[in-house]
């Protein structure tokens, strides 16, 4: 017999911020740092030392917020570089840039592509004259329980995308570009790039997809029972790719000299990957059951709406970028498009590190360019 979920008033999980930062969840944190740090006590010194920084070092303001454009349920549309951009005409629209949308992952905030004002694609492609929109999935209400990675394209992005009322470019990261290729399967775009996105998971590594599937063994009985996916879950799952540099990386936060670039660019990153709101029930089972064990999307076994996603036939030019020092999403499981770029920079490092403007961001304001972006 199944257990109801358990009922929540408003949103289907708790507030996503805690009194102290991160990194969440702590005390698998802590567990980790204690295993990895056996045997060199110098190494523990200093982690512990950039954790308590860490938590208690004060935060850079954030970039001044984008306008929230239109909104389906939680879910927003954020326009960016509109401050000086006049309105346009349905006359001008014919030779105006085409709207480049962004789709994040599900898995975390979307303000790493807004990191901070010297780590921003979205503001770095408006200074250059391209019309970047960004989707903020917002955090998950009651009642979306069942409301799987399908559903979050059909009930969420395409009235978001139709409310535009000009034909768009789609680009996605990490799993907002798997969504970005089954929205394009649906309807018609302009074109559609997917950046570090997973699609053949064949691709991954045979014990990559077995430490997946332990994780969400051990977790789905408690996620069926909230209704829900907690982030810590997911990141749990992150740190245990390498658990060496988890630690490793904090020891160095504490040698990083106060009020330097390095350090400020330490907290940013840091507090994004410890922050996001935690995936509905039906999303996670669909991502771990489905694509991850079953590559579904791979197979064109995926299906939206009633129809097949196939990334085979799309009638759009199409780019997949990927990156051969991916460890979250290898490049043998990105999908084959039109153009496929291969970079050497990690998941996370193509968006935000100092090498991304030159080694991403150029090269995707061209093929913008190119596309009528």
């Amino acid at each position: 017999m199944n257990e109801a979920p358990i009922p929540v008033d408003a949103a289907i999980a708790p507030k996503v911020s805690a009194p102290q930062h991160g990194p969440r969840p702590l005390p698998l944190f802590l567990d980790i740092l204690w295993r990895e740090t056996h045997g060199d006590p110098a190494l523990r010194q200093r982690a512990f030392t950039g954790l308590a920084r860490y938590q208690n070092a004060s935060r850079p303001l954030p970039p001044p917020p984008p306008r929230a454009a239109a909104s389906a349920q939680n879910t927003r549309l954020l326009h960016y570089g509109t401050e000086n951009r006049p309105k346009i005409t349905k006359s001008q629209s014919l030779t105006a840039p085409a709207p480049v949308v962004f789709i994040p992952s599900l898995i975390n905030p979307p303000t790493v592509l807004d990191l901070s004002e010297r780590q921003s694609m979205l503001r770095y492609l408006a200074a250059r004259g391209h019309d970047p929109w960004l989707i903020d999935w917002g955090t998950p209400k009651a009642g979306e329980t069942g409301l799987d990675l399908a559903g979050h394209i059909e009930r969420k992005l395409v009235p978001l995308i139709e409310s535009i009322g000009r034909p768009v470019i789609l680009a996605g990261y990490c799993l907002g570009g798997t969504l970005a290729l089954g929205l394009a399967a649906i309807m018609p775009v302009a074109a559609v790039a997917a950046i570090a996105s997973p699609w053949n998971f064949d691709g991954f590594p045979p014990d990559a997809r077995e430490e997946v599937a332990r994780l969400w063994s051990n977790a789905k009985p408690v996620c069926a029972r909230l209704g829900y996916v907690p982030m810590e879950v997911l990141q749990s799952g992150f740190w245990s790719l390498d658990p060496a540099r988890t630690i490793r990386k904090y020891a160095a936060f504490g040698d990083m000299a106060p009020g330097s670039h390095a350090e400020q660019a330490f907290l940013a990153l840091e507090d994004w990957a410890n922050e996001g709101p935690p995936l509905t029930y039906a999303a996670g089972e669909q991502l771990f059951e489905h694509l991850y064990a079953g590559n579904a999307t791979g197979l064109g076994q995926w299906t939206i709406g009633g129809q097949h996603a196939s990334v085979t036939d799309l009638p759009c030019p199409t780019l997949s970028i990927a990156s051969l020092t991916d460890r979250i999403v290898p490049a043998a499981s990105s999908p084959v498009l039109d153009e496929n770029w291969t970079l050497k920079l990690g998941h996370v490092g193509m968006i935000i590190s100092s090498r991304a403007q030159e080694t991403l961001w150029d090269r995707l304001s061209g093929w913008l360019s190119k596309h009528g972006g």
